[in-house]
């Protein structure tokens, strides 16, 4: 994904959180995340990409591969991997289509306040 940005905003925003709070439970600081959800941040630490994925519930590998880095795969971890709730029930998704939902997931959760 070329502007992952708007991926970590969104994943930030439907988990209802604000910089700040991010900033708490992970100990990556706001403008870091600031700079890395506008995109100006190029290569990502892999260790802030760790924190950021357990926070927001997100594979380490998924963010490692929005941002750009390679992932290797084998066929054996492939085949082990427990497949993620919406795509095991929509299919494949597109970039696109998965900041569609992340957003709608946020409006969701506000609604519910």
């Amino acid at each position: 994904m070329s502007n992952y940005g708007s991926y970590f905003k969104a994943l930030r925003e439907a988990k209802n959180l604000t910089l700040r709070e991010v900033e708490k439970q992970t100990g990556v600081s706001n403008a870091y995340l600031s700079q890395l959800e506008t995109g100006k941040v190029k290569q990502p630490s892999p260790l802030n990409l760790h924190k950021l994925a357990q926070l927001y519930d997100v594979s380490y590998e998924t963010l490692m591969e929005k941002v750009g880095y390679p992932v290797p795969q084998s066929t054996e971890v492939l085949a082990n991997k427990e497949p993620i709730a919406a795509h095991g029930r929509l299919g494949a998704l597109t970039d696109d289509e998965e900041l569609e939902l992340l957003d709608y997931l946020k409006f969701i959760r506000n609604r519910r306040k």
